[in-house]
């Protein structure tokens, strides 16, 4: 079974930049994708970005527009999102999640995850 704990989230200044990490435990070589989405109060899970687990390629969704990178470390079973430049409108719940499936083109649906972590809130102040 794997476990995903997230952290590094809390409040922040517009303009300035955060990471959150996600350790991962339990994962197997099925792992293919570990990635981000983000719930803000009212709105849906939006897909952020997801990062090959062995392939180290990577995807973002279409409004990221450059201020967020995600990148990982097996040795550390840990992946981790990187935002500069946080705007108000970035406050939300981060959550990491795995995907024990290939196909990429699925990625920015929430269904198609197999696992998710509790969250991280990351607000953002003007």
């Amino acid at each position: 079974q794997v476990q995903l704990v997230e952290s590094g989230g809390g409040l922040v200044q517009a303009g300035g930049s955060l990471r959150v990490s996600c350790v991962a435990s339990g994962l197997t070589s099925s792992t293919y994708y570990m990635g981000w989405f983000r719930q803000a109060p009212g709105k849906e899970r939006d897909f952020v970005a997801a990062i090959g687990w062995s392939s180290g390629d990577t995807y973002y969704g279409d409004y990221v527009k450059g201020r967020f990178t995600i990148s990982k470390d097996n040795a550390e079973n840990t992946v981790y999102l990187h935002i500069n430049s946080l705007k108000p409108e970035d406050t939300a719940v981060y959550y990491c999640a795995a995907r024990e499936r290939q196909y990429s083109r699925v990625l920015r649906f929430p269904s198609a995850w197999d696992y998710w972590g509790q969250g991280t809130q990351v607000t953002v102040s003007s």
